[in-house]
């Protein structure tokens, strides 16, 4: 029997698990459906199913329908907890099924204070994680934290999966303020809290107050004062008359004017003189104001640091819909998540492939049959044109045929 959502499980010594789903029986009992978008009838629905292609039917996720909808969904997790001092691990599994072309994958985690009746793209959460993909141009995944009340993407760009089948997505979030994002229970993105999102003011700054010095010499190369202009160079026309050309035997000064021969480039003119460039060794390099402290900065080191969490829920919009979301989990250990993946959407990976392989084959099957039928019903429909025409008879060649007819019989006579 398949685990249902799970609050406060200890998996393992010193592990918690806050919140797993499954989507098996009773699920619906654990999920509520926002108001969002109701009332102007542009809200999907979750549905549940394990999808055209699968590796056991009873394995079932929820999947967005129809098109061009907004989608949102949640689920309590019970008691608020915090992170402080422990690992935040937020995991979930998607199948593109429909071949997203614009739309989100995202899962968010939410305080208790959120308002989740109407929960919809202005409710505050606390992270927004999973891929997004929207034409050729956004094909990454988000990692967003709210922080002091703004929301914050990643400086990184991270490649999603783009595919028609599932994969797992992870994130884990450290206390020593550094980070992991895995799709497949592989490291895709790694690196610090600090660097990777603006979560801070820069600790210093340019000194406004300074300014570069008169001397301060910023040209890397100066002329050459020993390379001077040949004598005669600018008296150089740059063409001259052809010496080989003949005035032609033809011609008539007193009629064509006097002679002169055409002009062709002068090979001793090397264009405008132009002094040689040297190494300056007064070069000093672009000045730059120096650093100072930043009078903004304000050091946070519990940046990684959520309180309240209670919500996970799914807020999404989808031109063309057909997702299917499952296997969430919600804890703080990386080890827990990973073996949870690899005994679920892992597990299934290669039987899922295969039937999708295999459905994919028989509807190019369908359609390679459905072009051929096609095909012969409009070469059969060429032709029983072809014989109309052969069948047609222009009545103008009837009068013709009559008009001859006395002419025809004179020449007999």
């Amino acid at each position: 029997m398949r685990a249902a959502a799970m609050l406060a499980l200890c998996a393992s010594a010193g592990a918690t698990v806050h919140f797993k789903e499954q989507f098996g029986e009773g699920w619906e009992g654990r999920w509520a459906k926002s108001t969002f978008k109701v009332e102007e009838g542009s809200a999907g629905e979750f549905t549940p199913t394990a999808g055209k292609w699968h590796a056991d039917p009873a394995d079932l996720g929820i999947q967005t329908g129809p098109d061009a909808r907004f989608f949102a969904l949640s689920a309590d997790m019970g008691t608020p907890f915090s992170t402080e001092g422990k690992d935040l691990v937020l995991q979930f599994s998607v199948k593109h099924e429909q071949k997203l072309d614009c739309g989100g994958g995202y899962i968010k985690l939410l305080p208790a204070s959120s308002d989740m009746a109407g929960f919809g793209g202005d409710t505050p959460y606390a992270i927004m994680f999973g891929p997004d993909i929207c034409g050729y141009s956004t094909k990454r995944v988000h990692v967003i934290f709210t922080y002091k009340g703004e929301n914050l993407l990643t400086k990184q760009t991270i490649p999603c999966e783009t595919d028609e089948l599932s994969h797992v997505y992870t994130l884990v979030v450290k206390p020593d303020n550094t980070y992991q994002v895995l799709i497949d229970n592989v490291e895709k993105a790694a690196g610090s809290l600090y660097d990777d999102w603006d979560f801070l003011a820069p600790k210093t700054i340019k000194d406004p107050e300074a300014s570069k010095p008169e001397e301060w010499d910023e040209r890397p190369l100066v002329p050459d004062e020993s390379d001077v202009k040949p004598e005669g160079h600018d008296d150089l026309p740059e063409k001259i008359p052809d010496p080989e050309a003949t005035k032609p035997e033809d011609w008539d000064d007193e009629d064509d004017g006097e002679w002169e021969p055409p002009m062709m480039p002068n090979p001793a003119y090397t264009g405008p003189w132009v002094q040689k460039q040297v190494d300056n060794p007064a070069y000093q390099g672009i000045w730059e104001a120096p650093d100072i402290p930043n009078p903004a900065f304000v050091d946070d080191p519990s940046i990684y640091k959520h309180d309240h969490l209670q919500y996970v829920g799914f807020e999404l919009w989808q031109v063309k819909a057909g997702s299917i979301f499952d296997n969430i989990f919600v804890g703080d250990s990386a080890e827990e998540a990973a073996a949870f993946a690899q005994e679920t959407t892992l597990a299934a990976q290669a039987a899922e492939k295969a039937m999708f392989e295999e459905v994919s084959a028989a509807e190019e099957a369908e359609l390679a049959a459905q072009r051929e039928a096609m095909e012969a019903e409009m070469a059969e429909d060429d032709d029983d044109a072809d014989e109309d025409d052969d069948d047609y008879e222009d009545p103008e060649d009837e009068d013709d045929d009559e008009e001859q007819q006395p002419e025809k019989a004179h020449d007999e006579l």
